[in-house]
């Protein structure tokens, strides 16, 4: 994936320019896709690059990637068919925080997930089930705070990939298992917000497996020249339908032999 320079489209500076003004501001933008197409999808990872290269010039730290759109619950509410990718920064890291900041997000949205911390590098070889599985040093309980910068949430697959992948903030338990632990394709879920259950899932409904969807990560982020290595955090997709979280909010996810990851929103926006 080649950076945005000088000679970059002005369709990419254009979805650029939008996307770091809505963060900015905290108004979100018109979808993107009217400037970089509805397939262009090597377009949107390069405006996705330049915006997390800008992020990491302003002295962000990347830590991981997020692998989104893996739950068929999810790209039903959202009207996408096919997963992609986002960059995890050490700021989005909110987990030893009392409050999620709701001041720093526009429209949001809790996903209870599993994450992996990664014990080797994924950058040879043939990626196969085996190596990735050797990988993995530890999967726990996670919620992921997806976030649009696109009005509405009005997006399709070049306006999410560009907007690295409609990343927010994430919460991350402290209870690392190992694979001899738990089998991440049999963890069950539930997710509740201020009580209330609003979704229910399971590991098979992430790509049919996490450890599936994180292989599908590593090969398709060494495409883009950007490989996982090790020490690096990935969270691996939805488990289940993602839900709305207002100012106030306290989100709660029971993930089978993790345990339970909790979220308390600040009611100041």
């Amino acid at each position: 994936m080649t950076p945005l320079d000088g000679s970059a489209p002005a369709a990419n500076a254009d979805a650029l320019a939008r996307l770091t003004a809505a963060a900015a501001t905290g108004v979100p933008c018109t979808p993107v896709r009217d400037v970089l197409g509805t397939t262009d999808i090597a377009a949107a990872y390069a405006v996705q690059q330049q915006l997390i290269a800008d992020r990491i010039a302003g002295g962000a730290v990347l830590v991981g990637r997020k692998i989104g759109l893996t739950s068929p619950a999810v790209q039903g509410q959202l009207g996408v068919n096919q997963p992609d990718f986002g960059v995890l920064l050490d700021d989005m890291d909110v987990s030893a925080l009392p409050e999620v900041p709701s001041g720093r997000l526009l429209q949001p949205k809790a996903e209870a997930e599993i994450a992996v911390r990664l014990g080797a590098d994924l950058i040879d070889g043939d990626l196969d089930d085996a190596q990735i599985r050797a990988a993995v040093s530890g999967v726990a309980a996670a919620i992921e705070i997806v976030d649009s910068r696109v009005s509405n949430w009005d997006i399709q697959i070049t306006d999410t990939v560009a907007d690295n992948a409609s990343s927010g903030l994430y919460v991350i338990s402290d209870r690392w298992l190992t694979l001899d632990e738990v089998e991440p394709i049999d963890v069950t879920m539930k997710m509740w917000i201020d009580d209330e259950l609003v979704s229910e899932g399971n590991g098979a409904a992430c790509l049919g497996d996490p450890l599936i969807a994180l292989g599908w990560l590593a090969r398709t982020a060494r495409e883009y020249g950007q490989p996982l290595v090790a020490g690096q955090v990935v969270l691996t997709g939805a488990l289940g339908p993602m839900a709305s979280t207002p100012p106030g909010s306290v989100v709660r996810a029971e993930l089978s032999t993790l345990g339970t990851v909790t979220a308390t929103f600040s009611k100041d926006k």
